[in-house]
Parts: structure tokens; sequence; C-alpha cells
């Protein structure tokens, strides 16, 4: 063995010590918004200057109709639930192979997870175990796009139509993503989205909620707008809302990200695909199946597998502790939110029972399989991606 075979856990040479490419990336023209939006003094969610800009961009890069900007992602579930219909002691599907803001922006109000499992090639809400989960309590099904690809809406969307159910979609991770050449979020009845500080538009927090629905559109508004209507008076409040605006300076600091989105999207896309042939050229790796639907994916994570019988050999985290350091930041990931105590808790807050799921597939990818790189790990040159690649080689040849 060599010093450059040794790993660098045990004193060998780390195959990367550069960074990777820092994250947010800002210039003047952030700064620049900025300072109009102080100078203007117009600096909350009422003043409406960039506010609309940002709608309108966002929602013409969506293929949407309507856009309503809100405080960030987790609240733009629940309003878009609410403004769905959905009322506490309703059931929602989900996967639970998602960040817990999907389950617990249902629980906000009262609504009732229900966990159905994900697809184990692809980490997707899977269609076919939908259906058996439908009771007459279902009043919704959530599509999370996980890692910025998206789900199979073609399928959900008729599942949800055949039972007379609202599709909406967390597309948290998914800004700029396409489904058969659509864009996605508005799609299902509703789409959100999150600008929180690690996303790949990012305004530190902040959320946007898409529809094509005219009528979904303006309740939402109303419910992010202490319960006013478009066009009504000040003090004309004919729903229970709540202030849940996004500010001026967010909207500022959108617009100004949103000029790189298309570049940036190209890298992602361009270098995950490189990394993609490469992972999958090593033993004990598997890389994710990526659905022909998916015609943009947003690579917000990129995420691989440890093959099943590699995976039960060895500990998914002491993997992840040598490619570390190596120089390459890979992570876990989630904890399958069918187990988490905190949902299953406060689920039996609403419910009086103690509901538990059975979702095998994502506890396994959860607890053994899946790793994650983040999105900034994709914005440089194809050296990046060769690193990567080498560092896991190095580290799975190790075992």
């Amino acid at each position: 063995m060599t010093i450059m075979d040794k790993l660098a856990v045990d004193g060998g040479t780390p195959i990367r010590t550069k960074p990777f490419p820092a994250w947010p990336i800002f210039d003047e023209l952030e700064e620049q918004l900025l300072l109009e939006v102080v100078r203007s003094g117009k600096w909350g969610g009422t003043g409406r200057i960039l506010l609309p800009e940002i709608e309108e961009k966002f929602a013409a890069a969506h293929d949407a109709k309507y856009a309503v900007s809100i405080v960030n992602g987790t609240v733009a579930i629940t309003i878009a639930l609410q403004a769905a219909g959905v009322q506490p002691g309703d059931e929602v599907i989900m996967p639970p192979y998602t960040f817990i803001a999907t389950a617990s922006s249902a629980l906000l109000f009262g609504a009732i997870p229900v966990f159905v499992d994900v697809e184990a090639d692809t980490l997707l809400l899977d269609p076919e175990k939908v259906e058996a989960a439908i009771t007459p309590k279902t009043k919704a099904i959530i599509a999370v796009h996980i890692g910025g690809a998206p789900a199979d809406l073609t399928r959900l969307k008729a599942i949800a139509a055949k039972h007379n159910l609202r599709l909406i979609e967390d597309s948290a991770q998914a800004v700029g993503a396409k489904w058969n050449g659509t864009g996605i979020g508005a799609q299902g009845d509703l789409g959100t989205f999150s600008f929180q500080s690690s996303k790949n538009i990012n305004a530190g927090e902040g959320g946007m909620i898409l529809t094509n629905d005219e009528a979904l559109a303006d309740m939402a508004w109303s419910l992010t707008n202490v319960g006013r209507i478009r066009n009504g008076g000040w003090y004309q409040h004919e729903h229970i809302g709540w202030n849940l605006r996004m500010t001026e300076f967010q909207a500022a600091i959108l617009v100004a990200q949103m000029t790189r989105l298309e570049q940036q999207m190209t890298a992602r896309e361009k270098n995950a695909k490189v990394l993609t042939e490469l992972l999958g050229e090593i033993e004990g790796i598997q890389v994710l199946r990526r659905d022909p639907g998916i015609t943009r994916h947003a690579y917000h994570l990129y995420m691989f597998k440890l093959d099943s019988a590699f995976a039960d050999r060895i500990d998914k985290n002491d993997v992840i502790a040598k490619l570390v350091a190596e120089g390459i930041p890979a992570s876990s990931g989630y904890v399958s939110l069918n187990q988490n105590k905190a949902v299953i808790h406060e689920t039996k807050k609403w419910t009086g029972d103690e509901r538990i799921y059975s979702c095998p597939v994502s506890e396994r990818l959860c607890d053994k399989e899946v790793l994650w790189l983040h999105q900034n790990m994709l914005l440089g040159d194809e050296s990046d991606v060769h690193d990567i690649v080498n560092a896991v080689r190095k580290v799975i040849g190790s075992y």
C-alpha cells in the first residue's frame, strides 16, 4: 500500500484539500437591490415593490399562472393544505423519506400524516403503495420532489383524480426541476418551495406557493395576508388568516439569485451526469434510477447508495467519516419520519392513538444505504467530480 492508497483517517494523504464552491453565491446585484429597498422605505410585505417581480418571474420559470410569496417553505405547505380544503383530523399521505417539515406542516393544524413507503431506487413516494393507504379520511397526497428529483406526477395525479384528492407538491428542494418538460410546482393542485439558506435559490429564509387555479391562489393569498381578500379593504378580513408575508428584503435577494438559476442548474446537471457515470462503475455503489419523466433535475442533493450486500457488512457512518477525511463532505441524511418520536407523539395528541407505519424501504435507506452530497459540490468543474469519485473508490476499496 502506497501513501496515496492509505486512508486519510489512517494518516494517508487526502484526495482533496481545497474547498468546494462556497454557498451562497452573490455579488453587487444583491447589494444594489437591497440598497434600493432600504432607500424606498417599503420594507415589509405590503410595500409590493420587488415582491410582484419575484412572484411573476418564479411562476414563469415553473410554467405556473399564480404565485404567492410566503415567510418560509414549512408554512407554505400548511397554507397550501388549508387552501386546498384540508381540515384538522383529515389524513394526508406523504413519504417518510423527507425533512420533518413535510409532516410538521400538516400537524401544525391537526392534519394527520400517513406515511407511505418510497421506491428503493429513486427515494421517491411509491405510487404502487399509495392507493392501499387511502381511507375515507384521506384528503390529500403530498408528493415530495426529494433532492430535486420530481416524483411521478403522472401517476400521482391520476390516483388523486380517481379518489377526488388534492395533490400538493413539496418542491422545497426542486427549484427549476421539470416533469415531462413542464415546470414542477403547479402540476398538482398547489406546489410549495423553500428559500432557506441551503436551498438552490437562497434568501436566508422564505417560500413560495404556486398553482394554476385562481381560486386556490386567492385563498392561499388570503390565509397569508391575515384573511384579507385581494382588492378588498385593509380591514376587510373574510377568513381567519395570519401575517405570513415575505419581506421586500428577501424579494430583493431572490430577484438577484434568479439571474443565476439557469447557469447553476446547467452546471449541476452536467457534473451530476459525469458523477453518475463514474460512480456507477464502482463495485459496492449504486446510483439512483432517473425516471424518463424527469426532464430536468434540480440536484439540490446528489444522493447515491451503498449496495445491499455491502451495506449489510459495514457501517455507513464509517464510510462517511472516511470520505470526510478525504476532503469530501458527504453526509448521512434523514431518519425515516415514520420512526420519528416527535411526529409519533404529536400525531397521537390529535388522534388519541399511537400510529406506527411500517416503511421498511425508507428505514433501510436511512439507516444503512443512502449518502448525500450537497448542491454546491456540483457547481465547480469536472476535476471536482473526479475528486469525489476517486475518494469514493479509495474508501470503498479499503473494505
